[in-house]
């Protein structure tokens, strides 16, 4: 058995093996259902209710799937110029850690405020990933490494501060940061509820990623960069300034994950602000095989599980952790359709 590659793969393959890829999924998802001892129809259709069956659970949803779309995005940027971002997480908490410090310490008004944090949690997020690309172009140091590296790093050192220089006075004893002022948040989208106004921030964050990489010269240079290094340096290509650049944007676009979480839904950081917003970004940005417009959807799948999950959990008694082996099967079922989209299985 060998592998050859395909030159020119046809739209039926290039659609029709993730398709399949995720209706494989699905009949695993009813193969553990029923090992759990439940109807496999009636827990996916309480899955499907509890994700978007009512006005508060479609919100929940959307609201779920925020932070996703914007780590999503930073995983697929990165990964569309082979610059391997594991970092997400630490790049998120950066954001959300400069936007509790000026939300909080600088005292400024709500309007100057916001478009601040938004913008001091890029900065912040484009410096946590601007170290491991320049140790990856300078040294040739493997980023996989560093960037995993720097979540722990991260972690630990917001541990610090909310128990130290951050920890809230008036919080009984819980590290957890002094909240933003009411005029320092993102308004709600529908009021009464939790949505808020970060979800519009991550549509036309999609919207910008994907007009840059499809109709400008920098998009052009992150494919270049992706499909084949050498010969887009060969062609006068920088690369090590496109991966620089490409860092920036990526490490940016986590962050505004931990700006939406913080300035948006909880108002403070803790150090559970993330459940794991920056590795599910991995999977995100993989079913959506890196496209930017694709991000939004895969993340509003992704939601959709965690969230249907849960209540499917309360309705019928099936664990939670059926949603993580979930998400874990469509990915490698995702990653054997890509590789099957780009070469064929030949016995010889």
């Amino acid at each position: 058995m060998r592998l050859d590659p395909i030159a020119a793969p046809s739209p039926a393959r290039t659609l029709g093996l993730p398709a399949l890829a995720l209706g494989a999924t699905v009949l695993v998802a009813m193969g553990l259902a029923l090992i759990a001892g439940a109807d496999p129809l009636a827990t996916l259709g309480l899955i499907a209710r509890g994700a978007a069956g009512s006005k508060f659970a479609l919100l929940e949803t959307l609201n779920r799937a925020t932070p996703l779309i914007f780590t999503g995005l930073a995983i697929s940027v990165a990964f569309r110029a082979r610059l391997w971002n594991i970092g997400a997480e630490a790049q998120l908490y950066a954001g959300a850690l400069v936007t509790v410090v000026i939300g909080t310490q600088l005292g400024l008004p709500g309007p100057l405020a916001l478009p601040l944090m938004a913008l001091g949690a890029v900065l912040a997020g484009a410096l946590v990933l601007l170290g491991p690309v320049l140790l990856k172009t300078r040294l040739g140091v493997d980023e996989v490494v560093t960037t995993l590296l720097l979540n722990f790093i991260m972690a630990l050192f917001i541990s610090y501060l909310l128990e130290g220089p951050l920890k809230d006075p008036m919080g009984m004893g819980w590290p957890k940061s002094p909240a933003l002022p009411r005029d320092a948040r993102l308004p709600r989208i529908v009021e009464g509820l939790r949505l808020h106004w970060g979800f519009g921030l991550a549509l036309l964050s999609a919207l910008a990623v994907w007009v840059m990489q499809t109709r400008t010269t920098l998009g052009y240079e992150i494919r270049a960069t992706g499909l084949n290094a050498e010969a887009a340096r060969f062609a006068g290509i920088p690369v090590g300034r496109v991966l620089v650049k490409t860092a920036l944007i990526s490490g940016g676009l986590a962050a505004l994950a931990g700006f939406s979480e913080v300035a948006g839904l909880k108002g403070n950081l803790t150090a559970d602000l993330s459940p794991g917003f920056g590795y599910t970004g991995i999977v995100v940005a993989m079913l959506a095989l890196l496209h930017p417009l694709g991000v939004v959807v895969s993340a509003l799948f992704v939601a959709g599980v965690f969230v249907g999950a849960d209540s499917m959990s309360r309705a019928a008694g099936v664990p939670t952790y059926i949603a993580d082996i979930l998400l874990a099967t469509a990915l490698l079922f995702m990653v054997l359709a890509i590789l099957l989209t780009k070469v064929r299985v030949v016995r010889g």
